[in-house]
């Protein structure tokens, strides 16, 4: 099996890269180039000689999380290599600091708008650790954004990973760009942040006219359904995108393109709100929070649906030399690196994309751009700029890969992932924007971003004059200092009481995550007026317990805690139950 096959990380994948990679199915050719550029060819000069244009997006990091370190950039405020920032803790009533977090698996924090504008506040960028002292407890659900996705610890979102942890990452970056002031588009989640990478804009729609849709922002109209539906065809409770996106451009200038998804898991709540969900299954043909097209008009109108596809299809036309002009990328749960995947799986998926890239025909007419859709409640010092009533959102970590990439720069103009969309129409549509007033389809957005005199050109980020630089090939499975932790919590914990016999049962779902090491054990936890029992151990497979022997007519509390060799994990919220 080559390097893509290999894309999984560390772990083994129920749904992953492998399967998608391991069958070909259902290829859709896109093929051509606008007409000024099809005689192009080595000839081309400046921007034109990108003829591919491929935007991998990940998952919830911040800028510091990843790069806070790294030499150059504008990352964690140090003195004698010390941070020297320390952020309210209201727990502890004290302040903690930036540190260097080497685990696989990370909690994160809460990363709506609300919690956005508190991690912010105004300004001080101290509202991190406030905002997951603030989730409910109860609220560990897989990727919503309101809540953290593992065991209620505070100081998790103020971690920051090394350069040995991320070596492939700090590669890319010694290597190509940096960017040390990519913000996100939008003071949000990664829904509204993919419908800006798409369209510049989050809207609400009630009907199908372009024209009466409005602002959304961090509510862009109802979400897909949990259990997403299995076909594109939209139901009376699909969302409503009836503003333009970009590919409604690319497809009336005859630019191909091509939206390739990750098999596996996507998380989707109903919400930003809810509580709970679980990870729904997600191919090309369920929409949802990172695979929004399938619900836009234009994409149907033009008939453009077959466009979104496997990303087994993207390997493929690397392979063949067959890249559309515009490709997006988006993973599944398991390779995003959004808590709790693991940041090792996310980077070798990625570095089998890159290095797919870099052995195709067409590397040398390529232009990599790589992001995280937003910063997944990690902490960042950097003061988002204001734009409009819309963003920008916090700061999160941007690379270029390309042949024409600087060597070794460090862009520190201010980016979003509108700088993307500003790149492709300048490439391939001479410069017409998504602006209502020429594009042919009216909606209310309220600007036209790519114009904005805040957002920096990422043409500055190549040297179109040098020769086409050679791959940079980057094993799979690089060596790193990540490590594996204690499981987090087990969920769902509740209380069953049997009247007749006595017996009290109880039942949980297992952690969102292992650690990185199987779970061996449960320890289920009685107490007695707060005061702890001895435990029960229940086998690693368990989701339930039967507790007999119990005082009766005592008042009883039991909670839950997964165990692996590294230790026991979090422990569940209490469930109270009187015997007898």
């Amino acid at each position: 099996m080559d390097d893509h096959g290999r894309a999984v990380g560390r772990h083994t994948l129920a749904v992953g890269v492998v399967a998608v990679v391991a069958s070909v199915v259902g290829l859709v050719a896109v093929s051509g180039v606008p007409a000024f550029l099809t005689d192009a060819g080595a000839g081309a000069v400046g921007i034109h000689k990108i003829r591919h244009v491929i935007v991998i997006m990940q998952e919830n990091r911040s800028f510091d999380n990843y790069f806070g370190t790294f030499p150059g950039a504008d990352g964690v405020p140090m003195k004698h290599g010390v941070p020297t920032l320390c952020v309210p803790d209201p727990i502890s009533s004290t302040c903690d600091r930036p540190f260097v977090d080497h685990h696989d698996v990370a909690q994160g924090g809460p990363h709506g708008a609300v919690q956005a504008k508190a991690d912010v506040d105004g300004g001080k960028m101290d509202g991190f650790v406030r905002s997951v002292a603030n989730v409910d407890q109860t609220c560990v659900q897989f990727a919503n954004p309101s809540c953290a996705d593992g065991p209620l610890n505070t100081t998790d979102v103020l971690g920051f990973h090394t350069g040995s942890d991320i070596p492939n990452y700090w590669t890319y970056a010694r290597d190509f760009v940096l960017q040390d002031h990519m913000f996100e588009p939008t003071t949000s989640w990664s829904l509204p942040a993919h419908l800006f990478l798409v369209s510049e804009w989050s809207a609400s729609c009630k009907t199908h006219h372009p024209s009466r849709c409005t602002n959304a922002g961090d509510h862009p109209g109802p979400k897909p359904p949990n259990g997403n539906p299995t076909q594109v065809t939209p139901g009376p409770k699909s969302p409503i995108y009836a503003w333009t996106d970009l590919t409604y451009l690319l497809h009336k200038h005859q630019v191909s393109w091509a939206y390739y998804v990750t098999a596996g898991t996507e998380p989707d709540c109903r919400t930003p709100a809810t509580l709970s969900c679980v990870p729904v299954r997600q191919q090309p043909r369920t929409p949802g929070i990172w695979n929004p097209l399938p619900y836009f008009d234009t994409v149907r109108h033009d008939n453009q649906v077959g466009n979104i596809q496997s990303v087994s299809n993207f390997y493929t036309a690397a392979k063949n030399g067959s890249l559309p002009a515009v490709s997006w990328v988006v993973p599944s749960g398991d390779v995003s690196e959004h808590p709790p995947g693991t940041t090792s799986a996310g980077q070798s998926y990625v570095t089998s994309l890159i290095n797919a890239v870099m052995r195709s025909p067409d590397w040398n007419s390529t232009a990599i751009f790589l992001a995280w859709d937003d910063w997944g409640g990690f902490y960042d010092h950097v003061t988002p700029p204001s734009v409009d009533q819309n963003g920008y959102g916090l700061r999160v970590p941007g690379l270029v890969i390309s042949p024409y990439a600087k060597r070794g720069y460090i862009d520190h103009q201010r980016l979003s992932f509108d700088a993307y969309a500003k790149f492709i129409e300048d490439d391939f549509l001479n410069s017409q924007r998504l602006n209502p007033k020429t594009d042919g389809r009216p909606d209310p957005r309220p600007d036209v971003r790519e114009n904005k005199g805040i957002l920096g050109n990422l043409a500055d980020d190549f040297n179109f004059n040098q020769p086409p630089r050679p791959a940079l090939l980057l094993p799979v499975h690089p060596r790193t200092t990540l490590t594996d932790r204690p499981p987090f919590q087990p969920v769902f914990a509740a209380v069953h009481k049997n009247h007749t016999t006595g017996r009290i049962t109880i039942t949980w779902q297992p952690p969102v995550s292992d650690g990185g090491s199987p779970i061996t054990y449960y320890d289920v936890i009685p107490s007695i007026a707060g005061v702890p029992q001895p435990p029960r151990l229940f086998g690693s497979h368990a989701t339930h317990a039967i507790m007999t022997g119990l005082t009766h007519g005592a008042s009883y509390t039991f909670t839950v805690a997964a165990v692996n060799k590294l230790g026991i994990g979090a422990q569940s919220t209490s469930t109270p139950a009187v015997t007898g």
